[in-house]
């Protein structure tokens, strides 16, 4: 679960659009300690190890949502999702219910789900981790309150579950707080270009995603929002030894 890969979104959007044609809060910033690239990348592994080793499952209901405006028309649709992520068995989906554009439910909303079940089990070539990603410090900055280090991610290949962008990592957790970026490759020719933010909270001690939004300009018709929020969690840890 917590191997740190590209914002599940990302892919999917550029596909359906295609088919379709916290260190405690402090009043004042504070400076986190030096350190190098390197450096911050090791320590996100190791965090990130800790932290999977430790949760054991969570749920939550999402909300998928998606807007398109063409030159002629203005569709929309919206999905709620539960999802279910157990340390043995993985991640997995079940629809509670769908509204709006037919067509946007299945070319983008569902897809964005099969997408996110197609990255999963990529584990290791969706990693964000120096086997797939060239990184580069390009300073620090608070958000909401805690010190996190900035960097810039370049993917080693032109893979399409990879992303070039940026990346803020906590500097007391050392865990992924935000993603601005595109895809390393782009899915199709009908996609101009598409650009996603990613957002993770704190939920006790865990970092899980908390809001994605990525928007694609298709060639020619038009621009397409999908926006997902991810709920409020449920998470059972392992017991501690």
């Amino acid at each position: 679960m917590f191997l740190l890969r590209r914002p599940n979104s990302l892919l999917a959007i550029g596909f359906a659009c295609a088919a379709s044609s916290l260190w405690p809060q402090v009043a004042d910033a504070v400076s986190p300690p030096p350190l190098t690239a390197v450096q911050i990348v090791e320590q996100m592994q190791i965090h990130n190890l800790e932290r999977t080793e430790a949760l054991k499952r969570y749920r939550s209901v999402r909300h998928y949502q998606v807007n398109y405006h063409g030159f002629s028309s203005k569709l929309q649709a919206a999905m709620d999702v539960e999802f279910n992520y157990d340390a043995r068995s993985g991640k997995s989906f079940r629809v509670v219910s769908e509204s709006g554009s037919k067509a946007l439910c299945e070319k983008v909303l569902r897809r964005a789900l099969d997408s996110e079940i197609e990255a999963a089990h990529e584990k290791e070539a969706t990693a964000l981790t120096t086997a797939n990603y060239r990184f580069q410090l390009a300073g620090s900055e608070n958000l909401r309150g805690r010190p996190a280090y900035i960097l810039v991610v370049e993917p080693l290949v032109a893979n399409k579950f990879l992303y070039r962008g940026k990346i803020w990592v906590d500097a007391a957790d050392f865990a992924l707080v935000k993603i601005d970026a595109r895809p390393a490759k782009n899915p199709s020719f009908w996609i101009a270009r598409t650009l996603t933010q990613q957002t993770f909270a704190k939920m006790g001690n865990f970092w899980l995603p908390e809001h994605n939004r990525s928007e694609t300009k298709v060639r020619v018709s038009g621009t397409a929002v999908f926006i997902i929020d991810y709920g409020t969690y449920q998470i059972e840890t392992a017991p501690s030894h």
